[in-house]
Formats: C-alpha cells, sequence, structure tokens
C-alpha cells in the first residue's frame, strides 16, 4: 500500500493569499491593523503638532519649517500616499470590526454590557467621519488653499494668521475637542491590543492615552486661540 504526499501549491501564493485574506478578515487581524496604523497617525498628529508650535517662534521659523517639508517632493509625496494607505487600512478594520460585531450580536448570546465601551464605541462612530470630513476641509484650507481665501505658496505663517479667524478658527479648535474624544479611546484600545494591562483606573494604557490626548489636542487648540486673540497676526 502507497501513500501519495500531496503537491505544495506552486510557488506558494495562493496560500499567502489565503493566510492574508483570514488575517485581513479576523477579529485579532483587524484589531491589529487598526492597532498599528493608530501608532502611524498618532506619531504623525504629534509630529505635525510639534511642527506646527513653531508658529510661536515667527514667521521665518515656520516658514523654513514649511521650506524643509517641501525640499524633497518624492519624499513628501511617499510620506503622504503611506499615511493616506494608513488611514484607510484604519477605516477599513474599524467598519469591519463594527460589521463583525453587529453580526455576534445578533447571534444572540448573552454578554455582559459595559456602559463605557458602548459610549466609546457611539464616540468612535461619531467622531472619526467628523474628523475624516475635517481632514478633508484642512487639506483644502492649508495645503492646497483652495478654500483659503488669503492663501499664498509657501508662506505658512501668513497662511495661519489669515486663515485661523473667526468662524474658521472656531471650527478648528471644535475638531480638535472632537480629535480628543476619537484620540483618547483609539490610544488607549491601541495600546491594549499591543499588550498593556487593562484596567479602568489607573492602568498604564489608561494614563498613556490621557496624557497623550491632553498633550496634542491642547497644542493644536494654541494655533487658532492664538490667532483668534491676536497673539499671531
Amino acid at each position: 500500500m502507497s501513500a501519495v504526499a500531496a503537491s505544495p501549491p506552486a510557488g506558494g501564493r495562493p496560500a499567502s493569499r489565503s493566510r492574508l485574506q483570514r488575517f485581513m478578515t479576523s477579529s485579532i487581524g483587524l484589531k491589529l491593523v487598526m492597532a498599528l496604523t493608530g501608532v502611524l497617525l498618532s506619531f504623525f498628529v504629534l509630529g505635525h503638532m510639534l511642527g506646527n508650535l513653531q508658529a510661536f517662534q515667527g514667521a521665518e521659523a515656520i516658514d523654513d519649517y514649511g521650506k524643509l517639508l517641501r525640499k524633497e517632493p518624492a519624499l513628501l509625496w511617499t510620506a503622504r500616499l503611506g499615511l493616506l494607505a494608513a488611514v484607510g487600512l484604519h477605516i477599513y478594520a474599524f467598519l469591519a470590526l463594527t460589521k463583525k460585531n453587529k453580526q455576534a450580536r445578533e447571534v444572540g448570546y448573552r454578554e455582559k454590557k459595559h456602559r463605557e465601551a458602548s459610549y466609546a464605541s457611539r464616540s468612535m462612530t461619531i467622531t472619526g467621519p467628523l474628523i475624516l470630513a475635517f481632514i478633508i476641509f484642512h487639506i483644502l484650507h492649508m495645503t492646497t488653499g483652495t478654500v483659503h481665501s488669503s492663501f499664498e505658496e509657501g508662506a505658512v505663517y501668513h497662511n495661519l494668521a489669515t486663515g485661523l479667524t473667526g468662524l474658521v478658527g472656531l471650527i478648528y479648535i471644535l475638531a480638535m475637542a472632537m480629535l480628543s474624544l476619537h484620540l483618547w479611546h483609539g490610544v488607549w484600545s491601541m495600546l491594549l491590543t499591543l499588550g498593556l494591562p487593562e484596567g479602568r483606573y489607573g492602568s498604564v494604557g489608561r494614563t498613556a492615552a490621557t496624557v497623550f490626548t491632553a498633550l496634542v489636542t491642547l497644542g493644536f487648540i494654541a494655533i487658532p486661540a492664538a490667532v483668534m486673540t491676536g497673539l499671531i497676526k
């Protein structure tokens, strides 16, 4: 009696695609995608905030910073496309996880409900689309100048001082408030997914999320607030 060995798939491509598909459709895989893209986006938000704060050093400092970013167009666009991919994957993972959770609830299992998790989920559902809408507006406002009546290419300080007055400045501040809700829960969830101890009060992840969110939010709000109060003009 002879045994026939099963031949491996040619080149291993179908198996690789299958593993990738399973990973991208599993709850664990989707949570890891959200966590890793969350890390990347959190670092970007922090770096962007620190760059913006150079406006307090005067026009020359932040205009030179803007020139530095545009010095290597290929590198700049690679970073932009990478961030766009991270945003796309982040949104995909969130929508896929939301669908999975909804399907699980429809099965009818008895689960213990946590008010905080429920509130956070609703908050993310609301703040996520609002932040996406603001990002689009921000790009049209401060990057391309499409909706900025006094936009000057390369004049970062001028664009901030003339573009963050009145209602627009208030919109930026409200958008940062939305970002704080989304960022706080997102950073905490990301740290839990990556293995930090879980805990409602006093946990490392919760403290780190709170400190990070407070720094980023206050740093971003400082710019439109300074323009609206005449500190930056």
